[in-house]
């Protein structure tokens, strides 16, 4: 019941923001019955219904090309959206002064608020051009009655009303009446046409902005794009423990979290990393969980490179919640076929410290989860002990069991701008070391990316932890 009423609400608050989006960049911008209108409104249609199916269709058990298919507009949409309604957002802000701006210019040019010049008729009709021309005053003064042109006396005329209009050439008769208002009328030296009815200021308004607003949104997502394909950086970060003894000095940890193998993050993606691991030349390898988006069937192959890591000390996987949504078991057997030690709430002995692994918190519902005691009850408390764990919310379980550092993923820094404000809502430490009484937390930004691969604010990265000896 809960999870039906939170997916009502970001149905509603999706339908809302797309309205939204449609009107300033569609309803406000193009003419009734355009072709720009009706493209834009399919879009707005089509657009969030990939959406959709980019997050059910693995889910629902969708073949996995489909869910390739509907991956990259779907989710490329989501980030599109984000940043399109964020630069209108602040469209709203640059929308009335420059409507004021304008209103202050035209009015120093004298041109009314339907944005014409001053005195420009609302319609040109056929060849009148200028209102006060001197076939506009005849047109718009009244003929005089026949009684007023007949003068009193003899010094007077008497003209007849029926008489026949008279051209400029002396013609006379109707055909003369249609030649007459045929023909251009020429214009009195020093005057200019009005010009062609000009779009509103409101209009020109909505284009501009509309347009700047599309060009940062869209720049920002192609920008987090090829930022996320590049692939991830290295990071280097030094952790000293107290516990650790000088032989252990300076043992490199290669922290490697949420690579998210799935349908729009494949083989490259994995082999991308792997290199990027060997480089380094770790000690130990921490694949800290969110290895993959689907099930074994689809994305065992796009995995195989992991077989290629190299480390002096071998390569330890943990699971995070994205495992357990795509087949947590199959996923243990086959990344320690491919040469990774899982973790189960267990731990070994490396040189000179505990290494340490529990399972995520949403191993829980399958009765799988976290279990401390297991994994650190009935260890040596004089030796340093390293945890790896999914999600920084268990440093409190860590700091309980004497844990000297803990690594782990999760958050992806926010990925998106400002997504690192909602993550830091729910979780103690976003990216980076902090310091929880005697224990470390230590978190990765993480290799990939869930939903749009676009990263923004917060760039991929594999960290190098050197742990660093007190010990004289």
């Amino acid at each position: 019941m809960v999870f039906a009423l939170v997916g009502l609400v970001v149905l509603a608050l999706l339908g809302a923001v797309h309205r939204y989006v449609w009107r300033r960049f569609v309803g406000d911008t193009t003419a009734p019955g355009s072709r720009l209108r009706r493209a834009g409104t399919v879009a707005a249609f089509v657009l969030p219904l990939l959406s959709l199916g980019a997050m059910t269709s693995g889910r629902l058990g969708a073949p996995f090309l489909l869910q390739q298919v509907l991956a990259w507009p779907g989710f490329l949409w989501l980030a599109c959206l984000l940043y399109l309604t964020l630069a209108l957002l602040v469209g709203e802000v640059v929308r009335p002064i420059l409507l004021r701006a304008l209103a202050r210019r035209d009015a120093v040019r004298g041109v009314p608020r339907s944005g014409m010049p001053s005195g420009t008729p609302a319609e040109t009709p056929g060849t009148l051009q200028d209102a006060s021309g001197p076939l506009a005053r005849a047109v718009d003064e009244p003929r005089p009655r026949t009684e007023e042109l007949v003068a009193s006396g003899s010094a007077g005329v008497p003209v007849p009303s029926e008489a026949p209009a008279r051209t400029a050439s002396g013609a006379s008769g109707p055909k003369a009446e249609q030649e007459a208002e045929a023909e251009p009328v020429e214009e009195p030296a020093g005057r200019t046409s009005a010009p062609a009815l000009q779009p509103s200021r409101r209009l020109f308004v909505s284009r501009v902005v509309g347009g700047a607003a599309a060009a940062a949104g869209l720049a920002t997502v192609g920008y987090g794009t090829y930022g996320m394909l590049r692939g991830p950086s290295v990071r280097r970060v030094t952790v000293p423990l107290a516990r650790l003894p000088r032989a252990a000095h300076g043992f490199r940890i290669a922290v490697v979290s949420d690579i998210h193998i799935g349908p729009i993050l494949g083989r490259a993606h994995t082999r991308r990393i792997v290199d990027t691991i060997n480089a380094t030349s770790p000690d130990l390898v921490a694949v800290v969980g969110d290895l993959v988006d689907g099930s074994v069937a689809d994305l065992g192959p796009a995995a195989e490179p992991l077989a290629a890591l190299r480390a002096r000390h071998g390569s330890y996987f943990v699971t995070g919640n994205h495992e357990y949504f795509s087949g947590a078991e199959q996923w243990v057997d086959h990344v320690r076929e491919l040469g990774l030690v899982p973790l189960e709430n267990a731990r070994v002995e490396i040189e000179g410290f505990d290494l340490a692994g529990v399972n995520d918190i949403a191993g829980e519902t399958e009765g799988q989860g976290p279990d401390f005691g297991r994994a650190l009850g009935d260890r040596d408390r004089a030796r340093a002990a390293v945890l790896m764990a999914h999600q920084p919310v268990v440093i409190h379980d860590a700091v309980q069991h004497g844990v000297d550092l803990q690594l782990s993923g999760h958050t992806h820094g926010g990925q998106l701008w400002p997504g690192n404000h909602l993550a830091a809502l729910a979780n103690p430490t976003v990216a980076g070391l902090e310091r929880y009484g005697d224990t470390q937390l230590f978190v990765s930004r993480g290799a990939g990316a869930w939903g749009p691969p676009v990263r923004v604010g917060a760039p991929s990265d594999i960290t190098v932890v050197e742990l660093a000896s007190r010990q004289t």
